[in-house]
């Protein structure tokens, strides 16, 4: 069995050796920096998750509050198109006494669609305002989540560097990241 020994150069100190090594020792940095990495990385793709369904949940409701929107215009066209043959039927009726019980069972007709036709309208476009309204309040969390991942992200890039550089410092800007980034998660659902 080979021994292992370590050379050392001139210009290196005894005492500074014997720190690093007494550091490493008591207080794993690398270890430690990782499991916070690990945590973070595990929050972040959690944090990821929830930002793509919230934007998932706010397409689909404005996709919703534009469908309704068109059936709302395509009713109102209707409701005017009603209103166009109510109106002949009245001048109808007018110019042609003759025929006017006919053409007031039309008009009576026409303005009984138009009251079905005018309330459908007014229900699709309620239903749009809902949606829409839903596509808001889906879509609320969203800028919160994408600040806390970025904060996140920042918080693992912080602890990396302070694994290279040994500047525990970092590490103290590591965790305020980290503690923003899980703020604003736990904000962004109230």
């Amino acid at each position: 069995m080979a021994e292992e020994f370590e050379v050392r150069g001139a210009h290196e100190d005894a005492t500074e050796h014997e720190i690093e090594h007494a550091v490493e020792h008591h207080f794993p940095l690398g270890q430690t920096i990782a499991l916070f990495s690990a945590v973070l990385a595990t929050l972040g793709a959690v944090v990821s998750f929830l930002g793509g369904h919230t934007e998932n949940e706010a397409l689909y409701f404005k996709n919703e509050a534009v469908l309704m929107k068109a059936r709302a215009s395509d009713s109102w066209s209707f409701f005017q198109a009603e209103s166009t043959k109510l109106h002949l039927a009245e001048l109808a009726a007018v110019l042609a006494p003759q025929n006017a019980v006919d053409y007031k069972a039309q008009v009576a007709k026409y303005e009984e669609k138009k009251k079905e036709i005018e309330a459908q309208a007014r229900e699709f476009d309620k239903k749009s305002e809902e949606a829409d309204a839903e596509s808001a309040r889906a879509l609320a969390p969203h800028n919160k989540l994408a600040i806390s991942m970025t904060l996140l992200q920042i918080a693992i890039a912080l602890g990396s560097i302070t694994v290279l550089t040994r500047k525990r410092w970092l590490l103290w800007g590591a965790g305020a990241a980290g503690i923003g980034g899980i703020i604003l998660v736990i904000a962004a659902w109230f």
